[in-house]
């Protein structure tokens, strides 16, 4: 996170869903994974767009570039501004070893992105 992103919560629980990032007269909304959701916009349309992405999409399936250059299918196990911690994906199998990976934040594109 850096220090003139301004935190957005969402107003019924507090759960932090982003930030406002200050960019001219407007503002862009940056997701929890540090990627901006907007152009540059309005303070209401940021909120709006922010409180209407929730945080659903952390359950998503992404795919992490390994050091080699393969392509490997993760799910995100935690997001906090200093990094993200993604786990590979084991299908749901009880007895798979947990193995995790930490990207940086924001992470880059080209390090984690959605599975297509």
């Amino acid at each position: 996170m850096k220090a003139d992103w301004i935190e957005h919560r969402r107003g019924t629980d507090g759960e932090l869903l982003g930030w406002m990032k200050p960019v001219g007269e407007g503002f862009v909304a940056i997701d929890l994974l540090g990627w901006p959701r907007t152009e540059v916009i309005d303070w209401l349309v940021g909120e709006e767009t922010l409180d209407a992405l929730g945080i659903g999409y952390l359950a998503d399936l992404y795919e992490l570039r390994l050091e080699n250059g393969d392509w490997l299918r993760v799910r995100v196990a935690e997001v906090t501004p200093e990094r993200i911690r993604v786990k590979k994906d084991d299908w749901g199998a009880i007895d798979a070893p947990q193995i995790y990976y930490t990207v940086p934040f924001p992470v880059p594109r080209d390090v984690l992105r959605t599975l297509p």
